[in-house]
């Protein structure tokens, strides 16, 4: 594989530049973040195996982050599978918010925004697969990303064990089987994401839990946006509203929440004109500027004043 150049030796001011070029080259571009004190360290290793881009990363706590800004300049093409070796990461697209630990697979799609939290140093290995290669319906892949999959047994297993024994430069393939190793490891995705979709049929239910999300993604700004509001626009109850998110990733209440914060985060990170922070939680529905802190510190470990002070460089 190729080593892209570390931060090691870098002085303290530019690594985060170097990184995020490496980063962008490597996978997709995307905001990066350091957390915790101390310079940043990162390194970053590439290679292929036919059409699967391989990049094995060891770095320090970051918050990386794909947004629709990236999207507009460079739309996604992959579809990324990531095998945790060592830390935890936390994945947040599609208003669902999942965590992997040490040998899990983490599965999101480069084509629509999402974000990837290291809280502390980390190991991964992630896999590039063109979304092409797939062949899946565009609603089954939407389903399939966004989550961790158990690999204790079945296709799960079968495809961590594939995806860490990937070698390529190490020992290369010649061009004939490395793309015939490409396209049985895209084929056993597509089967796994297959196989999940048959045992979790699409019913009546899946829909309305869809409605209901693309309606709070529509109304994020609504400072009146609330279960009970949602309810009333669905024409169901609220009750009925809570028991339908009972197997969801959050409560109807905390995805509200946690999607403005993300707008919140995105604003404070890109906007030039540099609005009031407080500005900008109303904005996104928090009326009260000591609740916005207080909540915003509680997932982002920083107060909204100093991510804006932080703000990454943009690639």
């Amino acid at each position: 594989m190729n080593q892209l150049p570390t931060t090691a030796p870098v002085p303290d001011r530019d690594r985060l530049a170097q990184w995020h070029d490496a980063w962008g080259k490597a996978l997709v571009p995307m905001s990066l973040v350091p957390l915790g004190a101390g310079p940043f360290t990162g390194r970053i290793t590439t290679g292929r195996v036919g059409r699967l881009r391989i990049c094995d990363i060891e770095a320090g706590a970051q918050r990386a982050a794909r947004t629709p800004a990236h999207l507009s300049r460079r739309p996604g093409e992959f579809v990324g599978i990531a095998v945790q070796r060592s830390g935890t990461v936390t994945l947040v697209q599609d208003g669902r918010t999942v965590t992997a630990g040490r040998g899990d697979l983490l599965v999101y799609d480069t084509a629509r925004p999402y974000s990837l939290d290291y809280p502390r140093p980390f190991a991964t290995r992630i896999v590039l697969v063109p979304r092409t290669a797939l062949g899946l319906p565009e609603e089954e892949l939407r389903q399939a990303t966004g989550r961790v999959i158990d690999t204790r047994d079945g296709f799960g297993a079968v495809v961590l064990s594939l995806l860490t024994a990937l070698v390529p430069g190490a020992r290369p393939y010649s061009p004939a089987v490395a793309g015939r190793l490409a396209a049985g490891i895209a084929d056993l995705f597509a089967t796994l994401v297959a196989d999940r979709s048959a045992a979790e049929p699409t019913t009546e239910r899946d829909h309305l839990v869809l409605r209901i999300r693309d309606h709070i993604e529509r109304h994020l700004d609504d400072p009146e946006l609330c279960p009970e509001q949602v309810a009333r626009a669905q024409h169901i109850s609220v009750r009925y509203l809570h028991r339908l998110f009972e197997n969801e990733d959050l409560t109807v209440a905390k995805l509200i929440q946690r999607r403005r914060l993300e707008q919140c985060a995105r604003e404070l990170a890109h906007r030039t004109d540099a609005p009031a922070v407080a500005a900008v939680g109303r904005r996104w529905g928090f009326a009260s500027p000591a609740h916005f802190s207080r909540l915003f510190r509680s997932v982002y470990g920083v107060s909204p004043r100093d991510w804006r002070t932080a703000r990454p460089v943009t690639r």
